[in-house]
């Protein structure tokens, strides 16, 4: 293997992984927790 393609595979690794956290993050089951914890600025004692 040479660098060019240990590059290659570091890339698509990398874009993969980008877009898992994009398909976790827009996922419709992990709304109400984001919801709540972008409200957590707000919440008052």
């Amino acid at each position: 293997m040479d660098v060019t393609t240990l590059r290659i595979i570091a890339t698509v690794a990398s874009f993969v992984t980008f877009v898992g956290i994009m398909a976790w993050a827009w996922a419709r089951r992990n709304r109400a927790a984001f919801e709540e914890a972008g409200r957590i600025p707000f919440d008052q004692d």
